[in-house]
């Protein structure tokens, strides 16, 4: 009875231990993919476990920095929804409609996290999006293809689809100053955080194991203070 009385108290607490971790969705772009480890599984992926050594050393999910980020700090992952080359916007690469991929298209779906962390607007810069207006309301179907309403249109949905939830926007470095400027002008509108990314380590313009490790780092420092 005593040993019956003390695996129930064990038990407890490992429900209790496991009830207390804060959940994490991370909705991003190729740097946050994995193959096999993003929801939905057909999104379009970068990283994966047969290296191309041209192009990257990661090899393994676990290499990754949302991966470091959630287990080295004693999280949970509540779903990781990245989709490669996806901008913020609705305007991808050479002019392409991007809306069946873009962060506003995929917003809605990262499940009930405490904390979301967006790490985009890098395809936005690259791809030569359209940069627009800042706009705070009444955005058409027209102006969420320009990045700065896009952002604000995006980051608005969110605070309201997820009430409650701890949002931050991770901002890759060697960015274009008017994506710069309009990532911290949209946010702090907004009142939401930006994690501005430091010298991280890259191969074929991608984080390699090292910059993964810096991006978890940089990102934990800013977010679990």
């Amino acid at each position: 009875m005593k040993k019956f009385f003390l695996l129930s108290l064990l038990l407890l607490a490992f429900i209790g231990a496991n009830a207390q971790r804060r959940s994490v969705a991370i909705l991003g772009d190729s740097y946050s993919t994995f193959k096999g480890f993003v929801q939905p599984d057909n999104n379009r992926i970068w990283y994966k476990a047969e290296v191309d050594t041209a192009k990257t050393d990661v090899s393994s999910v676990r290499q990754t920095w949302w991966h470091r980020f959630v287990t080295d700090n004693g999280l949970k992952l509540e779903r990781n929804n990245s989709f490669s080359g996806a901008t913020v916007c609705n305007t991808g690469y050479k002019g392409k409609d991007y809306s069946d991929r873009s962060f506003i298209a995929r917003m809605k779906d990262l499940g009930t996290p405490d904390i979301i962390l967006i790490l985009g607007a890098t395809n936005d810069c690259w791809a030569h999006s359209p940069i627009g207006e800042y706009k705070y309301s009444g955005w058409t179907p027209e102006d969420l293809y320009s990045f700065r309403p896009a952002m604000a249109y995006m980051l608005e949905t969110m605070k309201d689809y997820y009430p409650g939830t701890e949002i931050y926007f991770v901002l890759n470095c060697r960015l274009s100053d008017d994506i710069n400027e309009s990532v911290h002008a949209v946010c702090g509108h907004y009142g939401i955080p930006v994690v501005d990314l430091v010298d991280i380590n890259c191969k074929a313009g991608h984080p390699t194991q090292k910059g993964m490790a810096q991006i978890a780092e940089q990102v934990k420092a800013a977010v679990l203070k």
